[in-house]
């Protein structure tokens, strides 16, 4: 028999999951709304700036309002940063299958770990900070990323693993979840690997001079009027 404990447990669970196949539906929506080429930016900080107000500050606004407002925050950064690396991702990928020499294609091989480090973590990284400057974005994502790499590895393996099971149960699952898994994977990364950066008087996140840690709390762009709820 159930007790009351564990019943809250099961619906915050369901709601998480909806929640996730939400994020996931709207960042696919944006995508496409956008052409991709100017939608994916815009919808991957909108679903970085959730997730760390969920998994890092234990928000729980309700997404539609969120979403949009999220979208409206630094849509000319965000698309021009999704742009850019979609086209460096696509010159990467077409080298690594046309191009014959073997140590070009090992070289962006390489690129492309870079590169997926770079998606992984500057969406996270502008939604948390008033960084602007690109070299400021690339720079600190791939400070996090590298500084924590082993949480970067497990994060891509694990989540690789869960949307291949998805897939293996029920592909619609993979569907339906898609970017968010990943996507969740990233905050609870970045939930420990921002504690590293430290904050300015007047609250901006800079990068960090030393490799201990500090809990100042990361200012983020701008203020949004949240309803706070239990992340469990």
């Amino acid at each position: 028999m159930f007790s009351f404990e564990a019943f809250q447990r099961f619906e915050n669970w369901m709601r998480a999951i909806y929640r996730l196949i939400g994020l996931n539906l709207l960042w696919t929506a944006t995508t496409v709304l956008g052409l991709v080429v100017v939608g994916v930016g815009p919808a991957s900080y909108a679903l970085a700036r959730y997730l760390d107000r969920w998994v890092r500050h234990g928000e729980t606004p309700p997404l539609l309002p969120t979403w949009i407002g999220f979208l409206r925050e630094r849509p000319g950064r965000s698309a021009g940063v999704g742009a850019l690396l979609l086209a460096v991702g696509a010159v990467v990928v077409t080298n690594i299958f046309l191009v014959p020499n073997w140590y070009v294609q090992f070289v962006n091989v390489l690129a492309l770990a870079v590169l997926g480090i770079l998606t992984a973590y500057v969406f996270p990284l502008m939604g948390a900070t008033r960084f602007e400057k690109l070299p400021q974005l690339f720079a600190g994502a791939l400070l996090i990323g590298l500084g924590s790499l082993h949480w970067t590895i497990l994060g891509a393996t694990g989540s690789a693993l869960v949307l291949w099971l998805m897939w293996q149960v029920a592909p619609l699952l993979a569907g339906v979840f898609g970017v968010a898994v990943p996507a969740l994977a990233v905050a609870l990364v970045t939930r420990v690997a921002f504690r590293d950066l430290r904050t300015t008087p007047d609250g901006a996140a800079v990068l960090p001079q030393s490799r201990r840690r500090t809990r100042a709390a990361i200012q983020p762009p701008t203020t949004q009027p949240t309803t706070k709820g239990l992340a469990r």
